[in-house]
């Protein structure tokens, strides 16, 4: 068992002290290849999950523990390749989706790098078709197409969203990989309740204190900034943060990726952070490292998120005792004390 001890800040100026305890449990594998942050929702009784390789496919269980159906989804919209990487289900059964896109060809043929965009897509369907609503978040830098970390030359990308029931607003926490290093790293964004149907257009970005700058071509002042920038080819930074709402805790927790620290995005470790009040960025914790590479003891060992096994329970909402899945596998309990 791994004992991590994690400082949760409950305000900017205090800390309250938490203990996450981690154990190995009998390996569970999702039904399909995994490549990003995997969401989960239920509808008419039934477990639902999107995934993609750049073609979204849906898998339908009656339970997380029960037979997975899976198909290609049905994406009517011109964006391609695309990865869902967030969902929510209205009361009426409607399926809001957002989704990674990269663009081809925003650097010729150099290198094969691209600048991701997040867009906004809905089902009425139950999943199976999505219309696409739109990009509702991009980068305002300009591509640079000397970057040397093998994928992107900028853009925004690698994200989860969550509801606030508080404040009424959905919240994007969000990779940036472009502009100069202060506005690199995980930043965040939001757009309200009742924009949900429309959103291109209704986001707004977190910049120096206040959600002020567009969605699209705004400026943004990272939650989490890269510690060396994504230009570089041993860049440092967080990314692909998935963030759920934790029942036991009363708190938004958000787990992160750490690419560190050689070419290729090696995975230093995964780490998470919390806060209280998911409308102030400046009050999330600093992340703390809960796993090492060593202890994920899989190649590359990206995409860490939670999955609630109570009723109800996603990765987007659990409580005390959930499952660590790393890159779709699940090998261990995560206990939050």
């Amino acid at each position: 068992m791994v004992l991590v001890s994690v400082s949760l800040a409950l305000t900017s100026i205090a800390a309250l002290a938490q203990q996450v305890q981690i154990q190995p449990v009998e390996a569970m594998p999702l039904p399909t290849i995994i490549d990003g942050n995997t969401p989960f929702v239920w509808r008419d009784g039934n477990i639902q999950m999107f995934s993609s390789t750049g073609v979204p496919m849906v898998s339908t269980a009656s339970s997380l523990l029960g037979w997975w159906e899976s198909e290609n989804v049905q994406y009517n919209g011109p964006n391609r390749p695309i990865w869902f990487e967030s969902a929510w289900v209205d009361e009426d059964g409607t399926i809001l989706a957002w989704y990674h896109h990269e663009p081809e060809g925003v650097c010729g043929t150099k290198g094969g790098l691209t600048a991701p965009k997040i867009g906004a897509a809905v089902s009425y369907d139950g999943g199976f078709t999505m219309e696409d609503l739109g990009i509702v978040l991009e980068a305002g830098d300009p591509v640079d197409c000397s970057a040397k970390n093998g994928f992107f030359a900028g853009g925004h990308g690698d994200f989860s969203v969550i509801l606030d029931h508080y404040t009424g607003y959905f919240y994007f926490m969000f990779t940036n990989y472009a502009g100069p290093l202060e506005r690199q790293g995980v930043a965040t964004a939001r757009f309200a309740f009742q924009d949900r149907y429309q959103p291109a257009g209704a986001v707004w970005k977190y910049f120096e204190g206040d959600w002020t700058e567009p969605g699209v071509k705004g400026k943004v002042t990272p939650v989490f900034p890269a510690m060396q920038a994504w230009q570089r080819a041993d860049a440092d930074s967080w990314w692909g943060p998935a963030v759920h709402w934790n029942t036991y805790l009363n708190r938004y927790v958000v787990f992160l990726n750490r690419a560190c620290c050689a070419p290729g995005w090696p995975q230093e470790g995964i780490y998470m952070a919390s806060t209280l009040d998911i409308s102030r960025p400046l009050t999330w914790s600093w992340p703390q490292k809960i796993m090492s590479k060593s202890e994920i003891g899989s190649s590359p060992g990206y995409y860490p998120q939670i999955l609630g096994f109570g009723p109800g329970e996603t990765d987007s909402i659990a409580g005390q005792v959930v499952r660590l899945f790393i890159q779709g596998v699940s090998k261990w309990e995560i206990t939050f004390e």
